[in-house]
């Protein structure tokens, strides 16, 4: 797999998002360049869904800018996102990537490279023409990334992929998430589980009712954090 970075950095200008009356994302400011994985945490509701989804470009600010590479509007070619939940569509496992391909114009000879790198990085070729709705949850989680990496993105989005695996299934979301970030492509992942993100990241954004508490290396973060709110989040405390 290549890593283009034509959409990096991605900078967020005094965004905002509201449904209605709610504000879901209030004035972020922040810029996610190319380098280790971004983990974004913070309470359930504090806004790091939307946030993922404004930043592959589903979800356009009521105010402030986002720009892809110094850009506006750039269609997400090199973005993949993989929701909490993903859909697994009526086929194999391997259809489900190929269905993703195709819809990407990708050729059917290198349909059937990709299918089989993806594949063999998720550790799914061994069940790879089982029906993709029959796989355990854990399969589907890693079959939805193989999907979103056969596209060949710069940047990946994870929503919570491990939130409701056991552990030995978030042992193998964390490897994968290892390797492609090793490989150059920028992962920017949410999770509510805070050991997780000291395994995994970079450096962390943190939100708090749709703003951003703090921001900056993962070390220094979770051993001096500068905001109260950061410093309750880490200690177990209820943010309200």
């Amino acid at each position: 797999m290549r890593a283009p970075i034509a959409d990096l950095p991605i900078r967020f200008e005094n965004v905002t998002v509201s449904a209605g009356a709610v504000t879901i994302l209030d004035h972020v400011t922040l810029t996610l360049a190319s380098g280790p994985s971004t983990i974004v945490v913070g309470p359930n509701g504090s806004g790091k869904t939307t946030l993922l989804r404004a930043a592959m470009g589903l979800v356009k600010p009521s105010a402030g800018r986002i720009t892809w590479g110094e850009r506006e509007n750039v269609p997400p070619t090199r973005r993949a996102i993989v929701f909490q939940r993903p859909v697994m569509l009526r086929r194999s496992a391997r259809a489900n990537i190929r269905y993703a391909l195709r819809s990407s114009g990708i050729g059917s000879a290198e349909q059937r490279a990709r299918i089989g790198e993806v594949l063999a990085l998720v550790g799914l070729e061994h069940i790879a023409d089982r029906p993709a709705r029959r796989l355990s949850g854990g399969e589907q989680q890693r079959l939805a990334l193989a999907r979103a990496l056969a596209r060949d993105p710069a940047v990946l989005f994870l929503d919570e992929p491990t939130a409701s695996l056991d552990p030995a299934a978030t042992k193998v979301i964390e490897d994968v998430v290892r390797t492609v970030s090793e490989r150059g492509i920028k992962v920017v992942m949410s999770t509510h589980d805070i050991a997780e993100a000291r395994r995994l990241a970079g450096d962390i954004i943190m939100l708090h009712h749709g703003r951003v508490i703090e921001t900056g290396a993962a070390m220094s973060f979770f051993t001096t954090p500068k905001t109260g709110e950061a410093k309750k989040f880490l200690a177990g405390e209820l943010l309200v």
